[in-house]
Parts: structure tokens; sequence; C-alpha cells
């Protein structure tokens, strides 16, 4: 069980640190897509209802460990205020005197953004000791903490794993609803369990595959990883994107989905283009006749409804990676039509977050339609894998 906000007891003038994954994409300095911004809403709303000192702790982009201009979360603190419907007080450092002073000037009910996490090599070190000195500078401008921020569970972080075991700390309302609704996937899924899977490398999704194959009723895969399977049924494929090295795994693991009584589902045909470009001319051709000069693009239409009939019946479906290059307009058929799929399912259906959750909310679908939106695209597809996440077992009850 997960330790709770509950366990935490009164919260009214506490200084409660808040890891939230405010994460989000920027064209300069305009935030495209708000989704992880308002998935945090849930537990910073309860935070301040209960009259807490709320802090703000979160990343946005790779940084090299260092302040970067083009990375900062000033951008995503006036979103913040606006949607919690107050003044967000922001401090320029994450630690020291001027993040002190930010802190300090709260009163209850109040809510300040500390700035980038990874402006500070000891963030992400792989020095344990470094993490924890940095943790230890957070601690100080904190008298309990909340972990919030999904997407980077997976991650033995600062301001993830050690600075949990420097105060007293929950799970966030985000973090409690993202392992519930993931758990109910991987523990006891209600069948046909269907799983989709794309994005563009097969070596991202080789241990989903393989933990799923005992799990799963129906695999069906798009996207880029595909053309790897393609190649291993001995299909040219073009210019498309292609893993080499792993041919021999995904032969095996072709082999084993057979003999397991996995249903693996490949495209039957694909769009092509001669580059990759919004403007290219785009071309239907059957998935064992891509042109040498051409590289897929996208699922095709036949493989779009193909898709749809396996999901229709599904008790349980699973979605993590688009089914093509969705960012060109082109090329989103085959991403908005698993979507759809997905959205008039009758089963519970959980998209695993990344670019899967961006392209739901980009094409223009009702996230209500979905069971479950996650914020993590790795995080997810780990806990799916049934990996252990340091970020969620140092939250687990009987840690400090």
């Amino acid at each position: 069980m997960l330790k709770t906000i509950d366990s935490l007891g009164e919260l009214r003038g506490k200084r409660v640190l808040v890891r939230a994954d405010l994460n989000v994409p920027l064209d300069g300095t305009t935030i495209t897509d708000d989704g992880r911004i308002r998935a945090a809403l849930p537990t910073l709303s309860r935070l301040v209802e209960a009259g807490a000192r709320v802090v703000v702790i979160s990343h946005l982009g790779r940084p090299k460990g260092a302040p970067e201009d083009k990375y900062s979360l000033r951008p995503v603190v006036g979103r913040l205020g606006e949607l919690l419907g107050q003044d967000v007080a922001f401090s320029p450092e994450t630690v020291g005197a001027s993040a002190a002073e930010v802190v300090s000037s709260l009163e209850d009910g109040q809510v300040a953004v500390l700035e980038n996490l990874r402006f500070n090599a000891g963030e992400t070190a792989k020095d344990e000791a470094e993490r924890r000195d940095f943790a230890t500078q957070l601690a100080e401008l904190g008298d309990a903490f909340v972990s919030d921020g999904f997407g980077v569970v997976h991650r033995k972080q600062a301001s993830v794993y050690e600075l949990a075991t420097l105060l007293p700390s929950a799970a966030g309302e985000l973090v409690l609803r993202e392992v519930e609704s993931l758990r109910k996937v991987t523990d006891s899924p209600e069948r046909p369990f269907v799983v989709v899977l794309g994005g563009a490398k097969v070596a991202d999704k080789l241990s989903v595959i393989d933990a799923l194959l005992g799990k799963a009723d129906r695999l069906l895969i798009g996207g880029g990883m595909a053309y790897t399977f393609q190649k291993a049924r001995g299909h040219e494929v073009g210019q498309s994107l292609l893993d080499e090295s792993k041919l021999d795994v995904v032969r095996e693991y072709m082999e084993r989905a057979e003999a397991n009584g996995v249903e693996l589902v490949l495209p039957v045909d694909t769009v092509v283009s001669p580059e990759f470009s919004a403007d290219a001319p785009a071309t239907v051709v059957g998935a064992d006749q891509i042109p040498a000069d051409q590289e897929g693009m996208d699922i095709g239409p036949e493989t779009a409804k193909l898709f749809g009939e396996k999901v229709a019946d599904a008790a349980t479906v699973f979605w993590n990676g688009p089914m093509g290059v969705f960012e060109f307009a082109p090329f989103a058929g085959g991403t908005k039509a698993v979507a759809d799929s997905l959205a008039k399912a009758p089963g519970y259906t959980v998209v695993g977050g990344g670019d899967s959750a961006s392209a739901v909310r980009n094409l223009g679908f009702d996230e209500s339609l979905f069971s479950h939106i996650s914020t993590g695209g790795g995080a997810s597809l780990e806990l799916i894998e049934g990996k252990d996440l340091p970020g969620i077992s140092i939250l687990e009850e009987g840690t400090k």
C-alpha cells in the first residue's frame, strides 16, 4: 500500500514540497499541451484547501545540470496560476537563499514554484552521495514531501527517491490514480486483453513485448517499430526505420506469441513517402510492397480498420506509441483511427502516456472517452513490465 496524504496529518501552515511533472512541451515560451499541469491540479488543490504552504518542484526538458533559459519553468507558472485561480510565486533558483526567501514568504494556502530541478547536477547524478546532498538542500525548504510526478517515478533521482527518505512522505492523487489504473492492466485484466504498441524504435518496447507475451490475448504492432517485424517476416521495408540488430529477437518473439496463443497482428498496408516531410506525397501500398526508395510513415487504412476490429470487443486495452508520424497531418490518420477505436471500445482503456497521450489531445479527442490517460510514457511501460519503480517503492507503507 502506498502512503497517502492523509498519513501526513494536519497540514495547515506546513511547508509541503510537491514533486510534480510539469515537463510540458513549449513552442518558445508558449505551452502547446498543458495536460501535465492539469494532471497536477487535484493534489495541489487539495493541499491548498488544507492550508498547506505548497512548494512545487519539477523539471522541464533535459538541461545538463546547469541553467538554460529555454528550459526555465517560468512559462509554466502563469498557466498554473490560471488553473488554480491564484497568483503563484516563482523562485529563479531551486535551492539557496532566494528559494528560501520565496518559500518563507508563503502564507497558508499559497503556492510557489521553484526553478527547474535539472539546473542542478545533483538531481540526476549517478553518484548517490551527490544526489543526497542536493535532496538535503531541498528538504530544508519543507516539512513534508508529496510525490506526484508519475512521469519520473521510474528514475532514482534526488527529488524522486532521496528526498522521500528525508521528510515525511506520501503519494499524491495523480500517482495513486496512475498506479491503480495501470495495475488493473497488469494484475488481473479482464479479457480479451489487447495491447497496441507503436512508436519509432522496437528496442524501446522489447522488454514490454517480452512481458506481455504471457499476459495479452492480442498484440497489435504499428509505428516505426513494425518495420523490424516486417523485415523479420521476410518483407522488404525500403527506407523505413529498421533495427537490424533486433531481427533475431523479434523472430523469437513471433514464435513465442504463436506458441503461447497470443495473436500478433502486424500492418497489412502502409502509407509511404519518398521523404520525411509534411509536404511529401503520400501513397498507400501493401505492407510487403514498400518501394526501395520510400519509407513508411503511417499504417494504412486497411490496417487501421483491422486494428479497430481487434480492439472492438476488448475488455481491456493498453495503448502506447503512435502509429505513424502524427505530427504531420498527412500521416496522422493511423494514430487518429487507433485513438478513435479506443474511444469507442466498451472495455477499460488506458493510453500509456508519452506521444500517445499528446496525440489524443492534439488530435482533438475528449479525454473523458478513455478510462485513463497516463502522464508517464516510460514509467507506465516499466510498471506494465512489472519492474520495481524506485519512486513508488520508497512510498510503500513501512518506509520512512
